[in-house]
């Protein structure tokens, strides 16, 4: 197999703000596999709160060309690279090639029941509450909205804003480890009120035992805690949501490890994203067969999108197979993006 890679900028409708970031646009890097009659494509944002880069993912997936020239697969692989965004992009285009190849779609490589329409939350940035409430009901098709706090003395009027604008919503929040134990049990009571559903990642991610013995009101959700599968056992027991996203662990083959491994211990699971095109959404649209919250909303984010599309209608989020993971089709079909 032979392997291109390329880096794309893909602007955002409005800049995105979380705690310590704020985005624009988002790079993302693109991996094509090809074997002359059958192609297979992956795409990755990384994790930058780790030092990932768009110009690193490249590189690694680079110094890969040799490996797979001489034969690759997705366990060999796993071996090969540790987790992150450069594996993540060649185990989803392996995923796509073994399609590719077999004529059998990826969901029934994977043993997941066929493909239905989920219910996807539609992300809100850490904006002024007058903002929220716009963006709010500019969502009008939505069904579940998640709301970024940054613990900057606004996020209960941000809570109340958005409860007031969308009544009718399912309703969760993310810290992205803004906060402290302390500062979360002052939030709480206004989480409740406004009848939030789900609080993800409130502290930071070395922080986990502060959590120990704390009985949150309102399930909480392990994002930046849970890395990869390695990490399901180490987790706080506070937790009872795992929030897995394919650029964390590395691609789909770790993620629906991942999956068994949360059912394993009790937990519920939610299958997330980190920005990006329908191309990155529809492997991680696999693992929300069996998730009870997704959130694969990166597209609605973006100021366009690669065809095939994602199809959002009426809160859910629908990716046919023809965007990835679908059965054989020629290479160099996706030539012309």
């Amino acid at each position: 197999m032979d392997i291109a890679v390329r880096i794309e900028t893909w602007p955002l409708i409005y800049p995105f703000r979380i705690t310590g970031w704020t985005y624009d646009a988002i790079e993302l890097v693109v991996v094509t596999l090809r074997d002359g009659d059958h192609e297979g494509r992956g795409e990755a944002a990384g994790v930058d709160y780790l030092g990932e880069t768009p110009a690193g993912i490249a590189s690694a997936i680079a110094s890969m060309r040799d490996a797979f020239r001489a034969g690759m697969d997705r366990e060999r692989l796993q071996s090969l690279l540790p987790p992150g965004g450069a594996r993540n992009a060649l185990d989803c285009a392996l995923w796509d090639m073994e399609a590719a190849r077999s004529g059998q779609p990826v969901w029934q490589r994977a043993g997941v029941p066929a493909p239905k329409p989920c219910l996807t939350t539609w992300t809100i940035g850490a904006e002024p509450p007058e903002v929220v409430v716009a963006r709010a009901r500019e969502f009008a098709g939505a069904r579940a909205l998640k709301l970024k706090l940054i613990g900057d003395g606004q996020d209960v009027a941000r809570v109340r804003a958005a409860r007031a604008a969308r009544p009718d919503i399912w309703l969760g929040v993310d810290g992205n480890q803004g906060f402290s134990r302390a500062t979360l049990e002052q939030i709480m009571p206004a989480l409740v009120e406004a009848g939030v559903a789900l609080v993800e990642q409130p502290l930071p991610m070395d922080c986990d035992a502060d959590l120990d013995g704390f009985n949150s009101p309102i399930p909480l959700a392990a994002d930046e805690s849970a890395q990869g599968l390695a990490s399901i056992a180490t987790l706080s027991s506070a937790f009872s949501v795992v929030n897995i996203k394919l650029d964390k662990c590395g691609g789909l083959t770790e993620a629906l490890a991942m999956v068994e491994a949360a059912r394993a211990r009790g937990m519920q699971v939610m299958v997330g994203n980190m920005l990006g095109t329908s191309l990155a959404m529809a492997p991680a649209f696999i693992v929300g067969q069996l998730c009870d919250i997704v959130d694969l909303d990166g597209p609605v984010l973006l100021d366009g999108d690669r065809a095939p599309v994602a199809e959002y209608d009426d809160g859910m989020v629908w990716c046919p197979e023809d965007i990835w993971g679908g059965a054989w089709r020629p290479a160099h079909v996706h030539e012309a993006e």
